[in-house]
């Protein structure tokens, strides 16, 4: 384990990211820590592409209600995916033989580049799928003067 980002783990890397030092760390920083809240933390995974009208993010968020997932615009154009994944009730004569999904609280956040609109940002979710879509600003081509050439 590196204090030290990878540069060489074959993942996808977006200078935009914002590189949390403690993501691999197996605590959230206090001694009584859960380690299913550090999981879920971790493995939120987010896809972000850019088309020519806009950046859009898509995080697979099964069985997370919508109301369970907030979704900001920070100063700084910083864009912040957050939520509660809830644990399953535990009935006192079940016998569990395997526990993988994760639970607890998630959040992921997002450098977002100048030419974004970020009052217009809309978010949606279907089919436990959320999309975040953040629409670009109409970048101004500059104004082009042809001079003549006298002589």
């Amino acid at each position: 384990m590196s204090l030290i980002p990878s540069f060489f783990r074959g993942q996808r890397n977006n200078t935009f990211d914002l590189w949390d030092p403690f993501q691999d760390f197996p605590f959230t920083g206090g001694a009584l820590s859960v380690p299913g809240e550090t999981a879920s933390f971790a493995n939120t995974r987010i896809d972000w592409k850019e088309t020519p009208e806009a950046h859009v993010f898509k995080a697979d968020l099964p069985g997370v209600k919508k109301e369970e997932v907030k979704v900001e615009v920070e100063e700084g154009r910083v864009l912040q995916i957050s939520g509660d994944r809830r644990v399953e009730k535990e009935e006192k004569n079940d016998k569990w033989h395997r526990v993988e999904r994760s639970s607890g609280k998630f959040m992921r956040r997002f450098r977002l580049p100048e030419n974004v609109k970020v009052n217009e940002v809309k978010a949606a979710m279907e089919n436990g799928v959320l999309t975040v879509t953040v629409p670009k600003a109409e970048v101004k081509k500059p104004d082009v003067k042809a001079i003549d050439i006298s002589g």
